[in-house]
């Protein structure tokens, strides 16, 4: 059994996760705002913190950052919004959060990050700031344990199967897929991502390749590729016809 502190300014928020976890055997304590977190916080250490970004007194990176600070950042925190953007994935990574989950959090994802964030020893001090990358560079790294659904396998996929290299001028770079197994003639095979460019491009630059392999390599099988990528059958489809995905081909075998 854990304790575990949930910091949402949602009253439903709260008691749904209260209940969920009071079920796993877990012991938790509730706040609804900054005040309370740093109030339960102080009374003593939780073993796992599940802290909401935006609140209405203090946003949770401040007090992320506000703990880490003070050297009270000796649990792992999993942070969760519904409004949730890589730049702010990649920003409460950076201050000492272990996980990001999106909203609304399903019981599966909810409970596997609670379950590797206890797995987890207490944090380190934070160290002093890495050199600037752009957002979509970090994915690329390895740098975003993120539970956003497209987001968590678009960092799945290039882990396996990109590599990052110089750009051909000064202040770009690109990611280049290459080593992983992939078809042979796939949308993705020798694809390269150009980040000398807006973040909503080259985001969608990225996605949509990343769809696209993904169908490919499944046939075009909507079902496994949903299976895959962690999306519900409906957002994936809402998302690919967003990105401009050509289903045409893979009509016969996406439903």
């Amino acid at each position: 059994m854990a304790n575990i502190l949930v910091v949402d300014d949602e009253l439903g928020i709260r008691a749904l996760l209260s209940e969920i976890l009071f079920d796993e055997g877990h012991a938790v304590e509730l706040a609804e705002n900054a005040t309370a977190a740093r109030r339960a916080r102080d009374r003593g250490r939780p073993d796992l913190v599940l802290l909401d970004i935006w609140m209405p007194d203090v946003d949770g990176i401040s007090l992320l950052k506000e703990w880490g600070a003070n050297g009270q950042l000796d649990m792992p925190v999993i942070m969760m919004s519904g409004h949730g953007t890589i730049d702010t994935a990649v920003e409460a990574t950076k201050v000492g959060a272990m996980a990001f989950l999106e909203k609304p959090i399903t019981l599966q994802k909810l409970l596997r990050a609670v379950e590797q964030g206890l797995a987890r020893p207490a944090p380190r001090p934070a160290a002093p700031p890495a050199p600037a990358r752009p957002p979509l560079a970090a994915f690329a790294a390895g740098l975003l344990p993120t539970e956003s659904p497209a987001l968590a396998g678009a960092v799945s996929s290039l882990n396996g199967s990109a590599s990052l290299h110089g750009g051909g001028s000064a202040g770009s770079a690109a990611v280049e897929a290459a080593g992983a197994p992939q078809p042979a003639a796939g949308p993705m095979s020798e694809q390269v991502f150009e980040l000398d460019r807006p973040l909503r491009e080259a985001r969608d630059a990225f996605e949509k390749s990343y769809f696209e392999f993904h169908l490919a390599r499944e046939n075009g099988s909507m079902t496994r590729v949903a299976e895959k990528t962690g999306l519900e059958r409906t957002h994936l489809y809402r998302k690919l016809k967003q990105l401009g995905v050509d289903l045409s081909r893979n009509r016969r075998n996406s439903f």
